[in-house]
């Protein structure tokens, strides 16, 4: 294809952070009206290509062209004049303002030109329309802190389409959606194909990528490996060309004899769910299923103790309890890896070795009093037993990849020696590569008798890594699988 068939086109891009080059000369075209998907592990340099096109960071070297012309300058303002947008895995939203004041910031239609006095009628009205244009009913004056992640998820693409992109760059789009809403998504970006928008289409989920994209190009420590229609790409070769190596069964999962009742729930209600009753056992590893909204991660922030509960009780280690905070949870032996890991579950602004650490201070420094020492040791132990892949322990952990950021939430857990662990998406935005050794880390804690609790999106990983499986609508447990009966058929059939 010639260069001028391509609306934009990087050539022999690259970029170093610290003297540690991550873009190597990479060259990548894309055709009009085509959804292009991007595909590496966690670190391999898809983000950093992607903000180097949408003016977020400045390339070291290389030429950026769009529609056939040299881009001299390309910075966030220029790519917006362009047409190019970017629609983030981590969300670009303001929580107290609505979801109309969201999709037209900086661009709110005005009723007086002098005054510039904004049309809230009007603004609502369009915001209307492009929600309608994604097949969402809901009110844009709706505040984007009421609204769920999925539909966080969905106005950022509404805002997306509201600026009439050329070129439309989704990072894990799909990441939060329910079933439902992914197809709702993919019928969005069927219709602007057809309109001639071009979507550059970054994910983990290979499957999605089957169905929805036209070619796929693959990066691998931040070099261009290949590029393929995707007709020519089975899933397997796409694994092997990210990873370097061939991956058969990512789960390999050991099944052992149930120990000792860690956890039991008997008719646990809130505002968000009602009379849950559930049992996870040691060396057990036990799913909940379910659309996005059911309850799930209500239920198990519940049980951590971070949320209340309005009646029901948890049974931790054969005590009973009918009231909970994370204090008590945690000095019981209860940790949560929750399902967003940069707020929630370190503080990225603190290096590793900190992090680790943090929920086992008072364990670990009776006297109150911080020993570098032992600190060092402690987090050096964890980073080589769950392959923390790091120079140094001192690094910041926004630094680090999404695998590795999970890695070190579960460091800290283990640090703080936990016997129940409660696992909410553990594989939310996180690589191939990376979810095997997740996948092994939880395998090997069921075999040291930790018993785990996770909630999934996923079906395959549910299937692949789980017990048993309870299944959520509503609020309520609708059906509970054993290992051996649980398929994706049935779990679907009591989830919607």
């Amino acid at each position: 294809m010639q260069e001028k068939d391509y609306i934009l086109e990087v050539k022999n891009i690259c970029k170093s952070f610290y003297g540690v080059e991550v873009l190597h000369n990479v060259d990548l075209g894309i055709r009009p009206g085509e959804v292009h998907a991007l595909v590496g592990e966690n670190g391999a340099g898809k983000s950093t290509l992607m903000k180097i096109i949408s003016g977020v960071l400045d390339k070291d070297k290389g030429e950026i062209l769009f529609e056939g012309k040299p881009v001299e300058r390309m910075d966030v303002n220029r790519a917006q004049d362009l047409g190019i947008s970017i629609i983030h895995q981590e969300f670009n939203l303001l929580p107290y303002r609505t979801i109309a004041q969201n999709i037209f910031l900086g661009r709110e239609p005005v009723k007086n030109k002098i005054l510039r006095t904004i049309d809230d009628d009007e603004m609502n009205r369009r915001s209307k329309e492009l929600l309608g244009f994604l097949g969402m009913e809901i009110d844009p004056r709706t505040r984007v802190g009421n609204l769920g992640i999925a539909q966080q998820q969905m106005v950022e693409v509404t805002k997306a389409i509201a600026v009439d992109s050329k070129v439309m760059i989704m990072d894990e789009p799909t990441a939060t959606l329910t079933k439902k809403e992914i197809d709702m998504l993919f019928e969005t970006i069927r219709k602007l194909k057809s309109q001639g928008v071009s979507i550059i289409y970054i994910s983990h989920r290979l499957e999605e990528i089957k169905e929805i994209a036209d070619r796929v190009s693959v990066l691998r420590d931040g070099y261009l490996i290949e590029t393929l229609n995707i007709e020519d790409a089975p899933q397997d070769l796409i694994i092997k060309l990210m990873v370097g190596r061939e991956i058969t069964n990512q789960y390999n999962r050991e099944y052992f004899t149930p120990g000792e009742e860690i956890l039991r729930v008997e008719n646990l209600s809130s505002y968000r769910f009602n009379n849950i009753n559930l049992s996870v056992r040691r060396n057990e590893i036990v799913g909940i299923s379910g659309l996005v909204g059911a309850g799930r991660t209500e239920v198990v922030k519940s049980i951590f103790g971070y949320d209340k509960f309005e009646k029901g009780s948890v049974y931790l280690f054969g005590k009973k309890y009918n009231r909970l905070n994370t204090r008590l949870t945690t000095g019981l032996g209860v940790g949560l890896i929750p399902e967003d890991r940069k707020t929630e579950g370190v503080i990225v602004t603190k290096p590793i070795r900190e992090n680790i650490v943090h929920a086992s201070l008072r364990k670990l420094f009776k006297r109150g009093l911080l020993d570098k020492e032992v600190e060092t040791r402690v987090a050096e132990e964890y980073r080589e037993k769950l392959n923390i892949v790091t120079n140094s322990i001192n690094k910041l952990v926004q630094f680090l990849s999404g695998g590795n950021q999970q890695k070190v939430v579960v460091g800290k857990w283990l640090c703080a020696e936990c016997d129940l662990l409660l696992f909410d998406e553990p594989t939310r935005g996180i690589d191939v590569g990376a979810r095997e050794e997740i996948y092994e880390i939880m395998n090997e804690l069921a075999k040291e008798g930790k018993a785990i609790l996770m909630i999934s999106s996923d079906m395959p990983e549910l299937l692949g890594l789980c017990d048993r499986i309870y299944v959520m609508k509503d609020g309520k447990i609708t059906a509970e699988f054993q290992k051996e009966e649980a398929t994706q058929e049935k779990i679907l059939a009591h989830s919607i």
